[in-house]
C-alpha cells in the first residue's frame, strides 16, 4: 500500500502583537503577491518600509481580536483533528510565518512518504497565494521530497466546498429569520491586480465558478461578485467591495437585506472580522439597511470532514505546474538556479 503524508497549507496570521511587523514584511516583499520591475534587491527594502509603516495602521484591528490572528491556531487545529483520520502524517504550513519555516523544513524533508498530498487553504487557484507557497517548497524542500507532492490545486466548485458554504449562509439566514429570496448576496472575495489576470492567472473565473455553484442552491436571489482588500494604487478586479458599500441603493435591486459572503476565505481573520465586519456592515447599516456577516467555512462544524474529502481528491497536480514563470528570475525546474539569461 502507498504511504501517504498530508500537507495543510495556509498564508499564517501573527500570534502577536510583536509578529505583526514581520509578518507583513514577510508578506509584502513576496514577489508572487507584489510584482514589480524593481531588481530583487531593492524591491525587497521598498516593501520593508512600507511593510513597517502599516504596523502601527493594522496594530487596533489585531488588537481587537485579541492581539493576533485566529488562522494560525485554526489552521493549527484542523492538523490536529485530520490526524485522527487521515492514513499519515500531517504537516501544517504557514507561508509568511518565517519563525516556524525551519521545523517545517526539517519535518518535511524526512517524511517517509511515497506521497505527499498538499491542500492549500485556498479554494480558488492564483499563482498569489498557492503558486506562493508551491514555489517556497521548490525552494527550501529537497527535491526527493518536491518530487512527491501531489497538490489539490483548487476545489472552487468541489461539493464539499460548495455544500458547506451553502450551510453556513443558510445558518445565517435562520438565525436572523431571513427568506434568502428577500435578502441581496455580496460575495466578497480578496483581489487581485488585474493585470495578473491579463497574465494569465486563473483567479477570476475560478470565483466566478464558486458563486455560480454556490447560487445553484439559491435560484432566485439577487448577488454579486466583489473584491476586497486592495493594496497600492494599481488597478485591482473590480467591483470593489469598498465602493459599493458607499452606495449601496444602485446595487441591492430594492433589498432591504445585504449578506456578506467571504466566498474566497476558508479563515475568518482580520480580512472578515475587521474589514468587513468592522467596515464594510456599519457601512451598509450608516445607510439604513440592515447587512449580516457569513462566517468562514472554515466555522463550520463539518469542515474538518470536508478537508478530508479535499485531500483525496482525484484532480491532482504537481508542485512544478503551479509555479509561476518568472523569466530570468526564477529558478530553472531541472538546476534549481537562479538563471539571468
Amino acid at each position: 500500500m502507498k504511504k501517504q503524508a498530508f500537507i495543510l497549507a495556509n498564508f499564517g496570521g501573527p500570534r502577536s502583537l510583536e509578529e505583526i511587523e514581520p509578518f507583513l514584511i514577510s508578506l509584502l516583499t513576496d514577489q508572487d503577491l507584489i510584482r514589480t520591475n524593481l531588481p530583487d534587491f531593492f524591491h525587497h527594502i521598498l516593501f520593508r518600509r512600507i511593510a513597517k509603516n502599516r504596523v502601527k495602521t493594522v496594530e487596533p484591528e489585531y488588537l481587537r481580536m485579541g492581539g493576533k490572528s485566529p488562522i494560525y491556531e485554526q489552521t493549527e487545529l484542523w492538523a490536529s483533528q485530520l490526524t485522527k483520520v487521515l492514513p499519515g502524517p500531517v504537516l501544517t504550513f504557514h507561508r509568511y510565518l518565517e519563525k516556524t519555516h525551519d521545523a517545517f523544513i526539517r519535518k518535511a524533508s524526512v517524511l517517509e512518504a511515497d506521497e505527499i498530498r498538499v491542500l492549500p487553504l485556498f479554494p480558488q487557484f492564483t499563482y498569489v497565494t498557492t503558486g506562493s507557497i508551491a514555489r517556497f517548497f521548490s525552494e527550501h524542500l529537497p527535491w526527493s521530497i518536491v518530487n512527491k507532492l501531489r497538490w489539490v490545486r483548487s476545489y472552487a466548485d468541489h461539493p464539499a466546498f460548495v455544500k458547506i458554504s451553502v450551510k453556513q449562509i443558510q445558518n445565517v439566514l435562520d438565525k436572523n429569520k431571513l427568506k434568502a429570496e428577500e435578502v441581496f448576496f455580496l460575495f466578497s472575495a480578496h483581489g487581485v491586480p488585474a493585470s495578473y489576470i491579463s497574465a494569465g492567472d486563473l483567479y477570476l473565473d475560478e470565483c466566478r465558478i464558486s458563486v455560480d455553484a454556490v447560487m445553484k442552491a439559491f435560484p432566485n436571489v439577487s448577488h454579486l461578485l466583489a473584491f476586497q482588500s486592495q493594496f497600492g494604487k494599481e488597478e485591482w478586479l473590480r467591483p470593489y467591495t469598498k465602493e459599493l458599500v458607499k452606495e449601496p441603493v444602485p446595487w441591492l435591486e430594492g433589498k432591504k437585506t445585504v449578506l456578506f459572503i467571504p466566498i474566497s476565505f476558508t479563515s475568518d481573520h482580520i480580512e472578515t472580522l475587521q474589514e468587513i465586519g468592522h467596515g464594510y456592515l456599519p457601512e451598509v447599516k450608516r445607510q439604513g439597511f440592515d447587512a449580516h456577516l457569513v462566517p468562514a467555512v472554515g466555522n463550520h462544524a463539518d469542515w474538518v470532514d470536508a478537508c478530508k474529502d479535499l485531500f483525496f481528491s482525484n484532480s491532482l497536480s504537481n508542485n512544478q505546474m503551479l509555479i509561476r514563470k518568472q523569466g530570468c528570475k526564477t529558478r530553472c525546474s531541472n538546476c534549481r538556479r537562479r538563471c539571468r539569461k
